[in-house]
């Protein structure tokens, strides 16, 4: 089946381990199985010769020859299979991170880290028993079920008896079909619980500083619990089932030994069997209820492991909405312009366009500035520059080049891009940095810090640039975060360098330093800088005012001064707010 195509490729690739590991264990149930035939034997040597030292001696090494071999070869066996279960597991959660890496941003917009985490850990852990230890029960089960069926068959019981005492085994397969399905449905609305559960748990974690600040703690609580009151339904229906499930399998077992000492024993009575094959019967039909119980749970397991195993092919199964052209070329964008042509695009699942009719020319080393509304457009555009989502084809070119034929790695190697929230690692300020390369020259780290206004902070730290970030850099003030980030962005040198609303945290005086550093050391290097302040833009070659998706102005600083348009208002406005807030200090 489809849906197993993970675990098959696997077992594939491994044959030889398992099938090493399956003669271990067969071998080992295979000796064992002449443990109530030893024992019968040795029932009627008493019964006929009486008790000896030697038949005792003989009789006591058989059993711990039985007793070694067994041990042995049994531990080498499930040590196997162990091994390659937790090798698997890495397996799959490397294979499955790396898919998480592929995936664009339009799928990690409708699903939440938790649920992904999920998948990791939760799915992975289910399907990772199922290959080990359900390999090891069903191969302990169903080897020593045979070789327990082959013995008395060998023996001297009668055929009609073990055929009668056996009947009551004959309803597993009915009670297997009727159990399994319904467990494997239950299983999955558990993992799905999960999932939803790990998703809000991380959502409470990562906003508990909100949540502390407004008081709501009653409100978080309340939301998670109901959470997990979905996953204890969900689990106490799986639980019922599965339950019912594993009692009637060894019921059905016992019930089996049940008829074996009636019949058995009237025969016996009646001296059609001889003592020592009533013995050697109850103990393989004994024998029996233990396989039958690990049956009941390798089922239980394999149908969890199936839901989870479905889950994580599914996931596998989504292809990234970015897919490279397989004749796609690298670029190098060292002397390479932009060139935005007729550019109309909206969101997936989204009718209103959020982009129209979009053009643009950005010549080699030139610097343009963006401006306008939020919800204008303007992230929109350069994640379409990064081909976050794909442009219409034509639209958007680099260098003559349409980027839809440039390899993704040469295109987004070739731009530092610098959003606004700084996301920030939990490592050392410096390997945040040099998150590009990390082994970067501490010189060049020092620089790019300098350039962001950032060093002075850093040096004040008692580890300085060796300082380990707390989750999402939350030891940092948000200014710190957001230079820190810029410098990451500055130390790159990428031909192209895209700066998102990166200076939107620091003050006025901050932000003139880092713009002249930016002028200075970008000479030659093509820089878009989206801002909400003027300030941070005047200076650009070109200045791109949108509003509702669309350029309404453009021009240079003065140039747009001099029109009556949006630009010259937000100036307006904002010279006016900064001489209100000069004239209250």
């Amino acid at each position: 089946m489809k849906d197993r195509r993970l675990l098959s490729d696997y077992v594939k690739a491994h044959w030889y381990f398992y099938v090493l590991a399956l003669l271990f264990i067969s071998i080992a149930n295979i000796t064992q199985s002449y443990y109530p035939k030893v024992l019968g034997d040795f029932t009627d040597q008493l019964q006929s010769d009486g008790i000896t030292v030697a038949v005792i001696e003989d009789y006591s090494l058989m059993l711990l020859a039985i007793g070694l071999i067994y041990g042995i070869l049994v531990g080498v066996g499930q040590y196997t299979v162990m091994r390659l279960g937790r090798r698997f597991e890495f397996f799959t959660r490397r294979r499955l991170f790396r898919h998480f890496t592929a995936l664009s941003e339009n799928y990690y917009s409708k699903n939440g880290i938790g649920r992904l985490l999920s998948y990791v850990m939760n799915d992975v852990t289910s399907v990772r028993e199922s290959i080990s230890i359900g390999f090891n029960q069903t191969t302990n089960a169903v080897i020593l079920l045979v070789s327990v069926i082959v013995m008395m068959a060998l023996s001297d019981i009668p055929l009609y008896l073990i055929g009668t005492c056996i009947i009551p085994l004959l309803a597993i397969p009915v009670v297997v079909v009727y159990f399994g399905p319904a467990i494997r449905n239950r299983s999955m609305k558990v993992q799905e619980s999960l999932a939803k559960m790990t998703e809000s748990a991380e959502e409470q974690f990562g906003g508990i500083r909100v949540t502390k600040k407004f008081a709501v703690e009653s409100i978080m609580r309340n939301r998670f619990g109901q959470t997990v009151d979905a996953i204890i339904e969900n689990q106490l229906r799986l639980v019922r089932m599965s339950s019912l499930f594993q009692a009637v399998l060894p019921f059905l077992g016992a019930l089996s030994l049940i008829v074996s000492i009636l019949f058995g024993g009237y025969l016996t009575i009646q001296h059609q069997i001889s003592l020592g094959n009533f013995v050697s019967l109850t103990l393989y039909l004994r024998m029996m209820v233990n396989p039958l119980q690990q049956i009941g749970n390798v089922i239980n397991t394999m149908q969890r492991s199936r839901a989870s195993l479905e889950r994580i092919n599914n996931l596998l199964a989504v292809q990234a909405d970015i897919q490279e052209n397989p004749q796609a070329k690298p670029l190098q964008l060292q002397s390479a312009g932009i060139r935005i042509k007729g550019l109309t695009f909206a969101y997936p699942d989204s009718s209103k366009a959020a982009l129209r009719d979009i053009d643009l020319t950005i010549a080699p080393g030139k610097t343009v500035g963006i401006i306008g509304k939020t919800g204008s457009g303007k992230t929109t555009l350069v994640k379409l520059l990064l081909r976050i989502y794909d442009p219409p084809a034509g639209t958007i070119q680099i260098g003559n080049e349409d980027i839809r034929t440039i390899t993704l790695e040469s295109l987004r190697s070739d731009i530092a891009y610098v959003p606004q929230d700084g996301f920030l690692f939990s490592t050392t300020i410096r390997d945040n940095i040099a998150f590009h390369q990390r082994d970067t020259a501490f010189e060049h780290v020092a620089k790019a810090s300098k350039q962001a206004q950032i060093y002075d902070n850093i040096m004040e730290f008692p580890d300085q640039f060796e300082t380990k970030l707390g989750e999402r850099g939350v030891t940092l003030s948000g200014g710190q975060r957001q230079r820190t980030s810029l410098a990451r962005g500055f130390i790159k040198n990428a031909p192209i360098l895209i700066l998102d609303d990166s200076v939107s945290a620091v003050d006025a005086v901050t932000e003139t330093k880092i713009i002249e550093n930016l002028r200075l050391n970008r000479k030659n290097k093509t820089t878009i800088i989206i801002a909400h302040r003027i300030s941070a833009i005047k200076h650009a070659d070109e200045i791109i005012v949108m509003d509702e998706g669309t350029i309404v102005q453009r021009g240079t600083h003065h140039q747009l001064m001099a029109e009556d348009g949006i630009y010259a208002k937000l100036y307006s406005i904002q010279e006016e707010g900064t001489r209100y807030a000069e004239g209250n200090r």
